[in-house]
């Protein structure tokens, strides 16, 4: 009896150990940092709690964005108040993460901040941000929320204004904000026979085509849109570079939501977005807030 006792007290140690082994070998709710494409592994899922995310402050969600904060993404430097199509989009977000508008609060980060190395103090920031190779070295991105294409803008009495063809741009005098893949596509697409002007945001580039410094600007095509119709009425659309020309691979260029690298928020704010693509949400806020793109015609 003292041998069974004993042989039945092994045999419980041994599934115990077994038990513990297993356990160790589990996936965890703190799942390792998730990738931008979307998907995930049962345990990260399983964190995206709605309402409930490791966020900065608990319990809201802070975004950010640069300041000013442009039309037609924005509306009137007001980025809380759901106008324009980024505040359309960052709140759909947020109530597809389980934050309503009250629970949602606003950060000022500078666009070239947003793309450097380091922690940000946002949970995910919106500002037209591209999704690249070479910023995915330092941020996180989530799954793209805009296909967006990059335009050219001249005076209306320029020389360039007829210009169908990137050839034709060659011997232009032209702008572009830094760090944005406007900026890449004047160098690598154009590659104008003059050095390109590079400007601290695309306000000052704007001033500096309606002052006649510069012969163009590069910006994406919606930008480009309200600059003519607002900020420079006596400029105009030349025309918009074909789909993939800003991209290395030359695959669409997409804007995607920025977090800081390795954020556990990752793949949660990816499902939110592949969550409105899916249900018409994001087409039918591109539809409001931006013009259409088959209005600019494509520079062979």
């Amino acid at each position: 009896m003292n041998a069974l006792l004993k042989t039945s007290r092994l045999l419980s140690a041994v599934a115990g150990a077994a038990v513990l082994v297993l356990a160790g070998c589990a996936p965890q709710s703190s799942s390792p940092n998730a990738t931008a494409s979307g998907s995930a592994s049962g345990a990260a899922a399983a964190s995206c709690t709605k309402g409930a995310l490791a966020t900065l402050t608990a319990g809201t969600l802070t975004i950010g964005t640069d300041d000013p904060a442009y039309d037609p993404w924005f509306s009137d430097n007001k980025p809380d108040n759901g106008k324009g199509f980024e505040s359309a989009v960052a709140y759909a977000v947020a109530k597809q993460l389980g934050y309503e508008n009250g629970k949602v609060a606003w950060k000022v980060a500078p666009f070239n901040s947003v793309v450097a190395p380091g922690q940000k103090k946002f949970d995910f920031d919106i500002n037209q941000v591209s999704i690249t190779a070479e910023r995915r070295n330092a941020v996180d991105f989530s799954s793209g929320y805009y296909d967006v294409r990059q335009a050219v803008i001249t005076l209306k009495d320029s020389k360039y204004a007829g210009a169908t063809s990137v050839a034709e741009l060659k011997g232009a005098k032209i702008g572009a904000q830094v760090g944005t893949t406007g900026l890449t596509v004047v160098q690598k697409v154009i590659s104008p026979s003059q050095q390109p002007s590079v400007f601290d945001s695309t306000d000052l580039a704007s001033a500096a085509l309606k002052n006649h410094q510069i012969d163009a600007i590069v910006v994406d095509l919606p930008t480009a849109f309200y600059i003519t119709s607002v900020q420079v009425p006596s400029a105009k659309v030349v025309g918009q570079f074909p789909s993939g020309a800003a991209t290395a691979d030359g695959k669409p260029e997409q804007f995607g939501l920025v977090l800081s690298k390795g954020s556990a928020l990752t793949t949660c704010v990816s499902q939110a977005v592949d969550a409105l693509k899916a249900n018409g949400t994001l087409d039918q806020l591109a539809k409001q807030w931006l013009p259409a793109a088959d209005t600019a015609a494509v520079l062979k």
